[in-house]
């Protein structure tokens, strides 16, 4: 059975930063693969779009740019926020919120999104809401391990509340986004982040 439109993908890959020789950052194995619903908005569109017609067993090589991926660094995603944002009970949790760590916060409008916290002053903190990606080229290499018809199990756990990654990626994706075994933020070619 070949890739298309509503058929369960399995695979590994390897995930390199710019090309084969870069930064391994992250990888799927045969005991932890990746598993999605092809063409179901999970996967990074250029992702999915180059495993299209693939079958069992057959390797893929893809290149995504920055700009196919995870998007260029926004300037715009750091932010200073007033340290009243981050006052719990009264009080500042000054080891969640230190320099280095990843904060999940909700914007105005509810959207799920993660910060990381760049620097701590007196009255503000200043955070990157930039994908941890963002700005990088991604290389992936890899193998179908299976193409199959999806379960209407599968379908519904895909659909309602999975982003497929399991612990792909690396990682997992119980909080909305997938997670990936370099950090809070999937590589994989997850399109929930």
């Amino acid at each position: 059975m070949e890739i298309v439109k509503n058929t369960m993908v399995t695979l590994t890959y390897d995930l390199h930063l710019e090309d084969r020789e870069g930064d391994l950052i992250e990888q799927a194995t045969d005991q932890n693969p990746l598993k999605f619903l092809y063409g179901a908005g999970m996967m990074l569109p250029k992702f999915e779009s180059h495993l299209s017609g693939l079958k069992e067993g057959e390797p893929f090589e893809i290149n995504l740019t920055s700009k196919d991926a995870y998007g260029e660094v926004d300037e715009d995603a750091v932010v200073d926020l007033p340290k009243s944002v981050f006052i719990i009970n009264g009080e500042f949790d000054s080891e969640m919120i230190s320099e280095g760590n990843s904060v999940p916060m909700m914007s105005n409008n509810g959207q799920r999104l993660n910060g990381l916290v760049l620097e701590v002053n007196d009255d503000s903190v200043k955070m990157d809401f930039n994908h941890p990606l963002a700005g990088e080229d991604l290389y992936f290499k890899g193998t179908i391990l299976s193409v199959t018809q999806p379960t209407d199990e599968e379908i519904s756990q895909f659909m309602h509340g999975g982003c497929g990654c399991g612990s792909s990626c690396g990682s997992g994706c119980d909080d909305g986004s997938c997670g990936s075994g370099a950090d809070e933020e999937c590589g994989c070619g997850c399109g929930c982040s």
